[in-house]
């Protein structure tokens, strides 16, 4: 099957040639799918009328779309549930994809028959109950059914914009962040440099996926669902791309820093209790914990306020947690046989971040108020590969070079430098809830400008930053749904403040006043 070729530069050539030879190891194991030549120029574009490969399976992320803004407290338990039903028949569908991908390009009819169809069948029917759910006690919400189709995305499917090339009249908004020569760098700085330009240097046309195991028929990686050498660049080819926004005479300047260890308990699961409480195995990839040792799927409010904490200062009880880093040298972990690990796609060893910093820090054009206790906060998106990039703030770098910032790219770190992953939290709050329904519209980003908008309040903001001993020539990739295929867009954090109140109050002081604490 011919290759979509597009012409590279030199440099980027050079950086993914040698992304490819560190990431095939010492070992004798390919530990992610790369390219036959750094350069396959002389590949003649794909026909359209050759037989289409697919990537991966793009649903509509109900949980974002405005019908579900409003639900009402007594409905958001179902709804939840069935939220996370929803990401359910997904990873079947997908696994059910990826088994049958030599079928699928044989056969388009196969997916619409035995995988689309049967999806978008069930996803109707728990879309009604949701339905049904919201309209016990408020309006029902219509029109939900337009989001039970999905659609396979193409390997050389169009990285952003509305739809994507999918199969089968998919629904959803699409966006697909570009990860085609980085242009996915723009937007807002108001994470504090995630800035334009994250992929400069990379040159145009990385070819996402197009080569990534279409012979092996799942998409690359150990897992079966990748990386592949084109999510890797070379720091040292990105510009510097990190802006930020100046204080002015009002701004608060300290920081607080909390110190909760790195998950030296190996506290991990595959819940996630923000975004499906009560669901076991609820975001189907695993998870570290620091500070609340009490975070799991089941964890009333009460749990978290009584539960032990890993931080220093016993009054945080804040719950941090994010998805596990791996090594993909080959070895297994404890999951490799359970769900939400091996069994979803989630295999290697698991690394432990050698570094964790927690630092709540200030806004450049305002004093702060106190978080509530409870707060919820979700930074990055971590379906963002199929959703678009609206979401994605995570971000990724080495040490020695944190002014370069990576969105969508893991970063390949020279000798005797770290790779660095950087949660940067909302930082504006809306004066009223702890959550939404969407666990999203209660708080928000500072404006490009830096301050607050539409009433929300500025809180102080969670910075994390967690550094990793990657080994040279290791395969590495952050836990992910598995149709997500580990794409480092998905990455992601997820905060529960539970400060006691006297601690609290001395984090904000600390930050308006200009100290360091």
């Amino acid at each position: 099957m011919a290759r979509t070729s597009r012409k590279r530069s030199t440099t980027a050539n050079r950086a993914i040639a040698a992304g490819a030879a560190l990431l095939l190891g010492g070992g004798g194991l390919v530990a992610v799918n790369v390219y036959a030549s750094a350069g396959e120029g002389k590949s003649s574009p794909r026909s359209h009328n050759a037989a289409q490969s697919w990537s991966t399976i793009k649903c509509p992320d109900v949980a974002t779309q405005n019908q579900l803004a409003n639900v009402p407290e007594s409905a958001r338990a179902e709804v939840d549930r069935n939220l996370a039903l929803l990401d359910t028949q997904i990873t079947e569908a997908y696994k059910r994809f990826a088994d049958s991908k030599a079928a699928i390009e044989r056969d388009p009819g196969f997916a619409d028959n035995a995988i689309l169809g049967p999806l978008k069948d069930k996803r109707a029917a728990t879309l009604d109950r949701i339905a049904i759910a919201i309209g016990r006690s408020a309006e029902k919400p219509q029109g939900l059914n337009a989001f039970a189709g999905c659609a396979l995305q193409a390997d050389d499917s169009p990285k952003e914009g509305n739809g994507g090339n999918g199969h089968n009249g998919g629904q959803g908004d699409g966006q697909n962040q570009g990860q085609d020569g980085g242009q996915d760098g723009g937007g807002q700085d108001q994470n504090g440099g995630q800035g334009d330009g994250q992929d400069q240097g990379q040159g145009d046309g990385q070819d996402q996926g197009q080569d990534g195991g279409q012979d092996g028929g799942q998409g690359g990686g150990q897992g079966g669902n990748g990386p592949e050498a084109s999510d890797f660049v070379d720091i040292t080819t990105v510009q510097p791309n990190v802006e930020r926004v100046r204080n002015s005479r009002g701004a608060s300047k300290g920081t607080f820093s909390s110190s909760c260890g790195v998950n030296e308990n190996k506290l991990y699961n595959t819940d996630n209790v923000i975004v499906a409480p009560g669901v076991s195995n609820g975001a189907h990839h695993l998870h570290d914990y620091v500070g609340n040792q009490s975070n799991n799927a089941f964890a009333t409010d009460d749990d978290l306020a009584g539960s032990r904490t890993t931080c220093e200062n016993q009054g945080d009880k804040s719950s941090y947690f994010w998805p596990v880093l791996r090594l993909q040298n080959g070895e297994q972990d404890f999951d490799a046989g359970n769900d939400g690990g091996g069994i979803e796609g989630n295999v290697g060893k698991i690394l432990t971040a050698s570094e964790v910093t927690n630092t709540f820090v200030g806004n450049p054009k305002s004093k702060v108020t106190a978080m509530p206790r409870l707060l919820r906060i979700i930074t990055g998106d971590a379906k963002a590969f199929v959703n678009g990039t609206a979401n994605a703030n995570a971000s990724w770098s080495c040490t020695g070079f944190e002014n370069r910032q990576l969105k969508d790219k893991y970063p390949l770190c020279p000798e005797g430098s770290q790779v660095v992953r950087t949660f940067k939290f909302q930082s504006c709050w809306d004066g009223q809830n702890i959550d939404s329904a969407n666990h999203r519209t209660h708080v928000a980003f500072a404006g490009a400008n830096g301050r607050c908008q539409n009433g929300f309040k500025a809180i102080p903001q969670l910075v994390q930053r967690l550094v990793y001993d990657v080994p040279q020539g290791g395969g590495f990739a952050v836990d992910s749904f598995p149709e997500q295929l580990h794409k480092p867009v998905t990455d992601h954090g997820d905060f529960i403040n539970v400060f006691d109140e006297d601690l609290m109050n001395e984090l904000v002081g600390c930050v308006n006043q200009g100290r360091k604490c």
